[in-house]
């Protein structure tokens, strides 16, 4: 009767894991070459990216409810106080929105190539800001 109790505790875990939260995250890294050199060109377009996680507090109270109910397990079944202690606690653990913002900055630069350079919270350039991009990286001229 445990070895059914924890499969099945198992399986509920298994299922509703991935419906408390979503969250998405893209990454992208360039590295400059070494040495002593400098590489001028302007900002073509600053592009803002909001990352965005939140939470399902509906999902959250579902896996609550069943591990809740499982884990309290009385003589005639699952028990209905683990039932809805379970939910209460998965939808207050679930709930809320983080979010963080990046910005990716276009460079022209005046050879006719261009790169893409990434800024966590802030941009410090603007679109047409003359930049130059030097071994220690991105900046003003």
């Amino acid at each position: 009767m445990m070895a059914t109790k924890r499969l099945c505790l198992a399986i509920a875990l298994a299922v509703t894991a991935g419906a408390c939260a979503t969250t998405s995250t893209e990454v992208t890294t360039w590295t400059a070459p070494q040495g002593n050199w400098t590489r001028p060109g302007h900002v073509e377009s600053v592009r803002e990216i909001v990352q965005r996680t939140q939470g399902d507090p509906g999902g959250g109270a579902l896996a609550g409810a069943l591990i809740g109910g499982l884990l309290f397990h009385g003589r005639h079944g699952p028990s209905l106080f683990g039932a809805v202690a379970g939910a209460a606690v998965g939808a207050a653990a679930s709930q809320g929105t983080a979010e963080y913002r990046s910005y990716e900055v276009l460079v022209r630069f005046d050879d006719g190539d261009a790169g893409v350079f990434v800024f966590r919270d802030f941009t410090p350039f603007r679109p047409g800001e003359p930049v130059v991009l030097t071994p220690s990286g991105l900046m003003r001229p």
